[in-house]
């Protein structure tokens, strides 16, 4: 049983990095914002999972932004869950929702089951005065975690590891009652080589690669090679162990080679959602289509896909 006063920081970012395998970094860990947006849908325990490893990923990489923009991750697919979506609002919102077909799910589904085959988007948005970037990942089968990775090495010349683990694990909160809580952690490596001689083993380039570039064509660097093995080694039961902090986890990795943390960032379970955003959408139907809208009760329903909150606006409001 895990005593609330023995629990280590959670909800936060923590960057890191290795310098002596030329690894940058960031751990995350979530807790009660993890266990509030899976408990608010209420979802079956494969999709709460799989949304789990999504919220976490997109935390991971949406983290990196260094601009107030959105950071979203897509999945659209034939799976019993065809459809997620995970978005990150710097510097630290997080919401996300997913779609499923409940007649298709098994218990002992893998999340990669879950999810099934087709595609992974990854989209930027820097606002509405600069151009979004979106990078595309054939899901064939692999998981989120593999996916990825597959990214990086396609789109971002990076080599990089990616470690993902959702759970839920029974804490004792201040009362002292024993309730099963969601918890989310992951790790992302990334070899960012700085000397001239590990650049050429990887084949690497100042600046931006050149298109059609591979990183792996000369075999991996010596340093990296250890950083990837060390992350591979982390086992899920260390990603949401509500008592391991980051920083030790961190320390148990990499402190033969040296590792340095730097200041922790929070993360917040928090929608975008209003009533005033809805009753602006709704205004911007034709008068048809609202009168449509109104239920038997006389008052147009509202339900946010992202944090279950229902809005209730009547006619009269929703004219323009």
């Amino acid at each position: 049983m895990t005593n609330v006063l023995d629990l280590a920081p959670d909800d936060q970012v923590l960057p890191f990095t290795v310098e002596a395998l030329d690894v940058r970094g960031r751990a995350v860990r979530l807790g009660p914002m993890m266990d509030e947006i899976l408990r608010r849908h209420a979802y079956p325990d494969p999709v709460s999972d799989l949304l789990g490893q999504a919220t976490t990923l997109a935390v991971l990489l949406g983290s990196a932004l260094k601009f107030e923009g959105r950071f979203q991750i897509q999945t659209r697919t034939d799976g019993p869950v065809d459809l997620l979506v995970v978005d990150y609002e710097a510097p630290d919102r997080v919401r996300g929702y997913a779609r499923f077909d409940a007649t298709r799910l098994r218990d002992e589904m893998s999340a990669a089951e879950v999810l099934g085959c087709g595609q992974l988007g990854l989209t930027i948005d820097q606002g509405n005065d600069m151009s979004r970037y979106q990078g595309i990942v054939a899901l064939e089968g692999q998981g989120l975690e593999e996916a990825a990775q597959q990214y990086f090495r396609q789109s971002e010349q990076i080599p990089t590891r990616v470690r993902l683990a959702v759970g839920q694990v029974m804490q004792a909160d201040g009362a002292g009652n024993l309730t099963p809580k969601w918890r989310a952690g992951g790790i992302i490596a990334q070899f960012m080589p700085t000397s001239p001689e590990r650049q050429r083993r990887m084949d690497l380039h100042p600046g931006d690669a050149p298109e059609g570039a591979s990183i792996f064509e000369t075999g991996e660097d010596d340093a990296w090679t250890e950083a990837r093995v060390l992350v591979e080694t982390v086992e899920d039961h260390e990603l949401i162990d509500p008592t391991l902090t980051s920083e030790a986890l961190l320390y148990r990795l990499f402190h033969e080679s040296g590792v340095m943390v730097f200041d922790a960032a929070p993360v917040l379970a928090q929608c975008r959602c209003s009533r005033e955003r809805i009753l602006t959408m709704i205004k911007s139907f034709p008068p048809h289509e609202r009168q449509a809208m109104v239920a038997d009760d006389g008052i147009i329903g509202v339900t946010c896909e992202f944090c279950s909150t229902r809005y209730e606006v009547t006619p009269d409001e929703a004219e323009v």
